[in-house]
């Protein structure tokens, strides 16, 4: 009767199932929102003079197609949360690591499902916008944390190009309070560094070292998904997301 917990949903419980369905019905709750409103493709409109600079649209040559361009990456932003969710679910589920990620994951959701004040008065895809951004920052910081310790990454996700430019359309000010929250969040649920030098950890690192991540990459393709805006930063272009073998092993 449980089989599907299984095998789709391995390395969750039945309360992250639920969460993670929530967090769909969230973003289509936002969708709809926004398509009757139109409130954040306007207030994209404030955002675009002071952005020159930061993000090269492309192809968006007019400013319709610059708020259009902005607004389709913002909901793929928003989308891929429970997409990279479930993934590292289940990639940690098999490998048997998960008891020590889960907490980072939980954070994630309550993100989205109970989102600080500070991101409370906020509507529709603007509001998702920024729970996003708190979810991918600590997906971020998680990954980044175990590069530092176990050389490679938790999974083959690089969000930082994404992360940049969801925080130049958030604001400095504000995007820096959220990072705030993610830092303290981050360092609240590492209390020791130890956990990443366990055998479980080390063997996952030493498995994927030797295979790569090819498999993943196959099963789960949300994990390089290229949000198809260029950044550019004193007259510097940042890579696309990176490959498999980009993922070197230190």
């Amino acid at each position: 009767m449980y089989s599907f917990v299984t095998s789709r949903w391995v390395g969750m419980d039945l309360m992250s199932i639920e969460n993670i369905k929530g967090i769909r019905q969230a973003i289509a709750l936002a969708l709809e929102y926004e398509a009757e409103s139109g409130d954040f493709n306007r207030g994209v409109l404030e955002h675009i003079a002071q952005l020159p600079n930061a993000i090269d649209l492309g192809s968006a040559g007019d400013t319709k197609a610059a708020k259009k361009a902005l607004e389709q990456l913002v909901v793929r932003y928003v989308e891929n949360v429970p997409a990279f969710l479930e993934a590292i679910y289940q990639i940690t589920g098999q490998a048997c690591i998960d008891r020590d990620i889960e907490p980072f994951l939980k954070i994630a959701e309550e993100f989205f499902l109970k989102p600080p004040d500070i991101v409370d008065h906020h509507r529709g895809l603007a509001a998702l916008m920024e729970a996003a951004y708190l979810a991918h920052r600590l997906m971020e910081e998680l990954n980044d944390r175990f590069i530092q310790h176990c050389g490679i990454p938790l999974v083959p996700l690089d969000m930082t190009r994404a992360n940049v430019i969801v925080h130049h359309l958030i604001g400095e000010r504000f995007a820096n309070d959220l990072d705030n929250i993610v830092h303290y969040a981050a360092d609240s649920l590492v209390k020791s560094e130890q956990i990443f030098k366990t055998s479980g950890f080390q063997k996952f690192a030493r498995d994927h070292s030797n295979r790569g991540w090819s498999e993943e990459l196959k099963r789960w393709p949300c994990l390089t998904q290229d949000l198809e805006v260029e950044l550019n930063i004193g007259g510097n272009c940042i890579a696309p997301p990176p490959k498999e073998e980009d993922f070197t092993v230190y």
